[in-house]
């Protein structure tokens, strides 16, 4: 065996690591991907500061976190992630309570300008340059389009320094952010036909990719940007008819 490969696969453990979360709280005791994603990190060992705007939500995700043994150690923080002082209050708590900082997750988003490009508040747009709106408005994704290329340029850039920068797209997943205002069971069915599987997915689903991507199993990739939405991005075109297709 080639002296540069071990002999043993990596084990997907990250007992020893520390993360941080933003937006990982939600409503009552729902699971949002904020939540999911801290209690997951935890369950496979690391340790976790739990950021969140309202720290009532964030303290229950700490305690869901401690609710089973074994898991890292969690901790609620209160900050404001559009303020660039409260980012820096994060990672300073972050450092001194866990002694440095491995795995950073980008979670969390605000209410935005609605609207199409005709329609939309321009004022609005300038305060809000973070979104959580979807289609058929015009500011969420342009955001996430900005996401994406962020993504790429920050592999790139920081490559050399060890750091991995990946990003999870979700798809219509159903969580708290989601059906916390209400959704009725036609809306909720057509979001689910929206994905080849026809299935509908959680808060689970897309911190299954966080943390696969967060771990020692991913290792060898960056700029990636991983769809996690029972192939949503790979239907198009599914349902025409067949005098609709090019081969038709």
């Amino acid at each position: 065996m080639d002296p540069g490969i071990p002999s043993e696969p990596p084990s997907c453990s990250l007992k020893g690591k520390t993360a941080i979360v933003t937006g990982a709280g939600c409503l009552g005791d729902g699971i949002g991907n904020g939540r999911a994603i801290s209690i997951l990190l935890a369950d496979d060992g690391c340790d976790v500061l739990c950021v969140n705007l309202n720290i009532e939500w964030a303290k229950k995700t700490v305690e869901m976190i401690a609710s089973k043994p074994g898991r890292g150690e969690a901790l609620p923080f209160c900050a404001d992630v559009a303020s660039m002082e409260c980012c820096k209050a994060v990672l300073h708590y972050a450092m001194e309570q866990f002694g440095g900082l491995d795995i950073l997750v980008n979670n969390v988003g605000v209410a935005g300008a609605s609207g199409t490009a005709v329609d939309v508040d321009m004022a609005e747009w300038a305060k809000r340059c973070w979104a959580e709106g979807g289609t058929p408005h015009l500011l969420y994704p342009t955001a996430k389009g900005a996401v994406v290329n962020l993504t790429h340029a920050m592999a790139a850039h920081h490559a050399s320094e060890g750091i991995r920068v990946n990003c999870v797209c979700p798809g219509m997943l159903y969580t708290p952010m989601m059906y916390g205002n209400g959704m009725s069971e036609e809306a909720r069915e057509a979001r689910r036909k929206r994905s080849l599987l026809g299935t509908e997915g959680n808060g689970w689903d897309c911190a299954g990719a966080v943390v696969f991507l967060a771990g020692p199993h991913a290792r060898w990739m960056t700029g990636v940007i991983l769809p996690v939405d029972a192939g949503t991005t790979a239907a198009v075109g599914i349902g025409m008819s067949k005098s609709a297709s090019v081969n038709g």
